[in-house]
């Protein structure tokens, strides 16, 4: 008897340790810097969102929070860096679509395990992406480019620079049957430059990045990838409606990640964070106004999202006729 009341009273104990622990770890969390990776370059659409929220994750935590772009292969560089990251919550990672739903599908190897390597903290936005071509071109609707090609013999090419302008720009390839040559960049900034001065005949961009080009007139817009027309851009046609194919939808997710197996308490700490500031009416407008639109969720809704979507995107892949690399 004795024995057993000894074992009830070590469990009692060391729940109640593993309690204040945990209690422990929410309360003093952060007590050093955050560093914020994001998988593209500077002036990217996630680079933007990432310095948004960082500047407000300072502010409401306390402690620096720096911003850091690690591009290349497809968001894999930045997504590794972060897998390999002390789960202790001062690494996260800004990621989309990209790193998450589709690379499984585009890469016969991969660095990383979406679901298994990684914490999810908070889902953010999503970004409808648009059918861009250079300004100059004499070119103003999605017909006026298949015409173009088939009228005048030209030899077309689509610039991408992330997963979903790729995926985005073989579907619509595919179905409008043009054969143009892919061209990849590390970048969709650099992308568009090609772009607008004419090394690429079009590309598929997120009206975050592609904005600032659109109004100032060195990007044409023709049409938008989502299934019905977006919010944002309420006069512009869907891709789906100008070559008759319904199925055409594709916008790009993004949301916060840690490295895997991170303390309970400190994801709940982010997530609650992440959510507020993402829900904020100030926050809101600034997403919207850069092209993106708010859909904030936290890490227990965020998760099943993720796995949800492997499967979704790649179905697009397959569609898309692409061979993964």
């Amino acid at each position: 008897m004795n024995t057993i009341i000894q074992k009830t009273l070590l469990v009692t104990c060391l729940s109640a340790v593993a309690g204040s622990q945990s209690a422990w770890a929410q309360d003093t969390y952060p007590q050093k810097e955050i560093r914020f990776i994001t998988a593209f370059s500077a002036g990217s659409a996630s680079d933007i969102v990432a310095r948004l929220l960082a500047e407000r994750l300072q502010k409401n935590l306390g402690q620096t929070v720096i911003v850091e772009n690690k591009p290349g292969a497809s968001g894999q560089i930045a997504a590794d860096y972060v897998k390999n990251a002390k789960p202790d919550g001062y690494t996260i990672m800004l990621a989309t679509n990209t790193t998450h739903s589709a690379n499984p599908y585009l890469f016969k190897s991969l660095r990383y395990d979406p679901v298994k390597d990684f914490t999810p903290l908070a889902q953010i936005c999503n970004f409808p992406f648009v059918l861009a071509v250079s300004g100059t071109l004499p070119i103003s609707s999605v017909q006026e480019l298949i015409d173009h090609k088939k009228k005048d013999g030209a030899a077309l090419s689509y610039a991408y620079g992330n997963s979903t302008g790729q995926i985005a720009a073989a579907a619509f390839d595919k179905a409008v049957g043009i054969n143009a040559t892919a061209v990849p960049y590390k970048s969709s900034p650099q992308a568009m430059t090609d772009i607008i001065g004419g090394r690429a005949s079009f590309m598929f961009a997120d009206l975050a990045s592609a904005g600032a080009y659109i109004e100032s007139g060195k990007l044409k817009i023709l049409g938008v990838t989502t299934k019905k027309r977006s919010v944002l851009a309420p006069k512009l046609p869907t891709i789906a409606e100008t070559i008759n194919q319904p199925t055409f939808d594709l916008a790009a997710w993004v949301g916060i990640f840690g490295p895997a197996d991170m303390p309970k308490p400190i994801v709940k700490r982010l997530s609650d964070e992440l959510v507020k500031i993402t829900s904020s009416d100030d926050m809101q407008q600034r997403l919207i106004k850069m092209g993106a639109e708010p859909t904030a969720a936290p890490a227990e809704k965020f998760g099943p999202f993720v796995v949800d979507q492997l499967k979704v995107w790649g179905e697009k892949v397959k569609e898309a006729g692409i061979e993964p690399q």
